[in-house]
């Protein structure tokens, strides 16, 4: 086969996502491929490199001295073609597929409103968007932007904040003619929990004197995001603490009632949107978008 014809940018890229995966299939499911054709492909580099970089006698793969170092090599050049790619990118006109991740009430909220706003604006970028409350991996999802609530972990990812919200506990009208309006934070009440860790266990409140106290959460009610949180509080199942942007329509309308305000330790919950890349080597796409939340988004 001429050189020419050989993607090896592409090779070198299947094969670093093997290694990285720890296995065929789950490379597979990074790059969108199937198992099949990622074996064919990692063999046909191997009967052209003339060496055998990945060991398949045992059940976990292991890279062979070759294939260690054909790794080594293989994700420094994988690192300049994408500086390469962004250095270019970050002066044209914004066009491509921009892949975007966002928390779920955000997402809905807010991104999904002002999307047909962005693409009007930037009709040659498509998006592709994703919403979830789990934090994702950017580099592993080949997301180019993911929308976050709450502090930021510390990592080599760049950040924008979009704004903060100072929290509030809520319930609904049902809940609280059924149940009582909880009157000191130690009062007893379903309180809604979120299936997932969070950077604080429980609901946090000052007592009278102001010092910081932490209420366990009890409840018979756990959900996967903010959303579903929402919905359930309004459902009258219990009482619920999220950003007061999310809830502010349902609190003015009288869906939703701030509950023990006099014990609110004034906390705020921001957001921000991170991203891989800086300065000159921010595709343009990246950057437009960047740009319209900074412009559009009001927390």
């Amino acid at each position: 086969m001429a050189r020419s014809e050989i993607n090896r940018s592409g090779e070198i890229e299947v094969f670093v996502r093997v290694v990285e995966a720890g296995s065929f299939s789950a490379a597979a499911r990074v790059l969108r491929m199937t198992p099949s054709a990622v074996s064919k492909l990692i063999a046909r580099l191997e009967a052209r490199l003339g060496a055998r970089l990945i060991s398949r006698s045992t059940r976990r793969l292991q890279l062979t001295p070759e294939g260690a170092a054909f790794h080594d090599s293989g994700t420094r050049i994988l690192a300049d073609l994408d500086a390469a790619e962004r250095e270019a990118a970050a002066g044209a006109t914004p066009r491509g597929r921009l892949r975007v991740n966002a928390y779920v009430p955000f997402g809905q909220h807010r991104l999904m409103p002002l999307l047909p706003r962005f693409l009007e604006r930037y009709p040659e970028i498509s998006v592709e968007a994703v919403l979830t409350d789990s934090v994702i991996d950017l580099m592993e999802e080949r997301a180019d932007v993911a929308i976050r609530a709450g502090p930021l972990r510390e990592s080599r990812l760049m950040a924008r904040k979009l704004g903060q919200s100072r929290m509030v506990v809520i319930a609904s009208p049902a809940y609280l003619e059924a149940h009582g309006t909880p009157r000191e934070p130690a009062d007893r009440h379903n309180l809604l929990a979120f299936g997932f860790a969070r950077h604080i266990d429980g609901l946090p409140f000052i007592d009278a004197d102001g010092a910081p106290i932490v209420v366990a959460i009890a409840g018979n009610a756990m959900v996967s995001d903010g959303e579903a949180m929402r919905l359930t509080a309004l459902a009258g199942a219990g009482v619920a603490r999220l950003a007061r942007w999310h809830v502010a329509p349902d609190i003015a309308a009288g869906r939703l009632v701030p509950l023990l305000e006099e014990f609110n330790p004034g906390d705020e919950e921001p957001t921000h949107a991170v991203y891989v890349g800086q300065g000159k080597h921010l595709p343009a796409r990246v950057r437009a978008f960047l740009d319209f939340l900074a412009e559009t988004v009001r927390l």
